[in-house]
This record gives structure tokens, C-alpha cells and sequence, in this order.
């Protein structure tokens, strides 16, 4: 199985950065895809940032131009560089891997963080 490994959060004020780290181990093959989403309070779950084994990303409009999102496929491990951070990016932030298991032909999976939270204050 796969087991995520999240840091980095905690509390800062707005307009201050933060970079959270994302480590997966287990029995991976391969990762196709590493990503980070928020929950804020009293909202649903979204993405904030992806990015492929090959390097292409993706962002949500709201952080666009003040995250950046990159990995080390060596370590299995993606990051989150926060920066000009807003009290609205207050939120438990979960990392999340998708790829396959053991071999090429292994099952594929889709496994989560336990999460982190990050607080910006006013």
C-alpha cells in the first residue's frame, strides 16, 4: 500500500508564505500524478494544485501566481511553495498520489494524506 506523509503547515500571517512537502513510500511502481487540495471550513473539498510525472500543472484560479507546485521523482515527493497568503487559504491541505503498485502491471491507486492546517491570519 501506499502511505503519504504531509509538513509544512501551520499558522502565518497574510501575506506570508509557507511550503509544504508531501513523501509517499510503500510498494509504488510508479506515480502518475501528485497533488494538493484544500477544505475550508464549511466547504467541500478542491484541488489546488497538480502536476504529472512529466512536469505539467495545473492550478486553481485562486492561486495562480502565488503557489507553486513541483516534485522529486527520485524522493516520490511533491511540494507546495504558498506565497501572498490570504486569510481565505485557511484550510486543512491534503495531499493525494495516483500511479500503480509493485509492476507495470500492478493495481493501480489513488491514496490520500492525513492532512495539514495551514491558518492564515488578518
Amino acid at each position: 500500500q501506499v502511505q503519504l506523509v504531509e509538513s509544512g503547515g501551520g499558522l502565518v500571517q497574510a501575506g506570508g508564505s509557507l511550503r509544504l512537502s508531501c513523501a509517499a513510500s510503500g510498494s509504488i511502481f510508479s506515480i502518475n500524478a501528485m497533488g494538493w487540495y484544500r477544505q475550508g471550513p464549511g466547504k467541500q473539498r478542491e484541488l489546488v494544485a497538480a502536476i504529472t510525472s512529466g512536469g505539467s500543472t495545473n492550478y486553481a484560479d485562486s492561486v495562480k501566481g502565488r503557489f507553486t507546485i513541483s516534485r522529486d521523482n527520485a524522493k516520490n515527493t511533491v511540494y507546495l511553495q504558498m506565497n501572498s497568503l490570504k486569510p481565505e487559504d485557511t484550510a486543512v491541505y491534503y495531499c493525494n498520489a495516483k500511479g500503480r503498485l509493485n509492476t507495470g502491471w500492478g493495481p493501480l491507486f489513488d491514496s490520500w494524506g492525513q492532512g495539514t492546517q495551514v491558518t492564515v491570519s488578518s
